[in-house]
């Protein structure tokens, strides 16, 4: 790609955005994103999954998401423009209704995400300072969420990149406790070789997919970087670079803290704790543990306000542009924050959590779904849109990357229970509601702004 052709990416017009982000701070995005409270909550419940290889499910999970990495990097350095998945799809299909629904599914993955992240924030790491019902400290915890996101948000990218450098240190003190437990000769139960176990049900292969579903999980979020286009000086360049970079870090930390691990704690005792707290407890370091889930609740709680804060703007944007009742556009005297919007997906996380069994792993999976049906599009998109030609250069996946990365997010949905289907399900419907209502009272058979949403 020449520099010549790309200097038109840095190009903005007056009313857009202001380009700021260079390479580094994309890459902090992107890897601040991916690692946030996901690989605190649910290292246990992929090893019920898998057995000790924890590793090969997230391992399997990076390939996955590799896939469809290619088609965003493609698309994101084709069309430099903030509404990420909805635009790649209005392009694509030019249709109203589709575009909606990737806009509402993507919003409602940010919702159920937050409900698991809130469950996992009541959980273990809340305990060590509060003994407390789950279910009571979850909603409690998403009032907060909503006060603060209420109240107004002006985070950053050079922020973020703060907050993943705490998240990450609480990652690195689980590497530090497994080289420590190889080199412990206090007779600790620690070994290695549990790495290289399966559980009995079935291949490694199998076993590995399987758990590559739920682990999924912890990887995403490297979709979210795509809203930032406009912000990112030559995004023809620095994308790619980030994108798969931001991945293959996140790739190496996962290995590294995964097999820690199965090094440090028995396989049913991983999956009984279900959480890294377990790692802390059984290591041979003296780290308080007080210490360690205080980093958990920070990365939990950090993750999910980002994702309700996506949620709520997503509701507004729509509401916006009359897809969705108008009333979910009023905004807060004062404070300038979409209350309605707000209360509105605090209400569903409310319901999931409601409905949850108290399982971070359940609504991870429904999240899972339902971004893996936006990816298939995403990348049926890649491939529409290859025709249309753009006056810069840019990113070009290989053609059978984004074929395999639709073929194989499709498979990946089949592998949910139903448990999983019925509450994606219910979302979706919640979704086609609100636009027949809408469409009902308003015109919305014209093209959407993609643009604004989530603005």
């Amino acid at each position: 790609m020449g520099d010549t052709a790309t200097r038109s990416d840095d190009r903005t017009k007056d009313h857009g955005l202001k380009r700021v982000i260079g390479p580094a701070l994309l890459f902090f995005f992107i890897l601040g994103d991916m690692l946030g409270g996901g690989i605190y909550a649910l290292v246990g419940e992929v090893a019920g999954e898998v057995g000790g290889a924890v590793w090969s499910a997230f391992i399997g999970a990076f390939v996955l998401a590799a896939l469809t990495a290619f088609a965003y990097a493609e698309l994101v350095t084709k069309y430099p423009r903030a509404a990420g998945s909805a635009l790649y799809v209005n392009l694509a299909f030019k249709n109203p209704f589709v575009t909606f629904v990737v806009a509402f599914v993507v919003m409602a993955s940010g919702i159920t995400s937050a409900a698991a992240l809130a469950i996992g924030f009541a959980g273990d790491y809340f305990s060590e300072f509060i003994s407390a019902p789950v279910t009571l400290v979850a909603l409690l915890f998403l009032v907060v969420v909503a006060l603060v996101n209420s109240y107004g948000i002006g985070e950053s990218v050079k922020a973020n990149a703060v907050f993943t450098v705490i998240e990450v240190s609480g990652l690195i003190l689980i590497v530090v406790i497994g080289v420590a437990a190889l080199g412990d000769g206090g007779g600790g139960d620690y070994d290695f070789a549990r790495n290289f176990e399966w559980s009995g049900d079935g291949s490694p292969l199998v076993l590995a997919l399987g758990g590559a579903a739920l682990a999924f999980y912890a990887l995403i979020g490297f979709e979210d970087s795509v809203n930032v286009a406009e912000e990112v000086r030559n995004p023809s360049r620095a994308y790619p670079i980030a994108l798969f970079g931001g991945l293959v870090t996140a790739a190496i930390v996962y290995l590294l803290v995964t097999m820690a691990a199965s090094t440090v704690v028995p396989v049913e005792q991983l999956a009984e704790s279900g959480d890294l707290l377990a790692v802390v407890e059984n290591g041979p370091l003296d780290i308080s543990t007080r210490l360690f889930s205080g980093i958990a609740l920070f990365a939990l709680a950090n993750g999910a306000l980002i994702n309700m804060i996506m949620a709520s703007r997503l509701v507004y944007g729509m509401a916006e542009e009359g897809i969705v009742p108008s009333i979910f556009s009023s905004t807060l005297p004062g404070r300038q924050t979409p209350w309605v919007a707000i209360l509105f997906t605090t209400a569903l996380a409310f319901v999931l959590v409601f409905t949850g069994q108290e399982s971070v792993g359940l609504l991870a999976s429904v999240t899972v779904m339902l971004l893996l049906a936006v990816f298939i599009m995403v990348n049926v998109a890649c491939l529409m849109l290859r025709s249309d030609e753009v006056d810069h250069d840019h990113f070009t996946a290989p053609t059978f990357v984004p074929v395999l990365g639709a073929l194989v997010s499709a498979g990946l949905i089949t592998q949910n229970e139903g448990a999983v289907f019925l509450r994606a399900g219910i979302l979706v419907v919640v979704g086609v509601v609100l636009w027949f209502v809408t469409k009902a009272t308003t015109d919305v058979s014209g093209d959407i702004d993609v643009t604004n949403l989530g603005d």
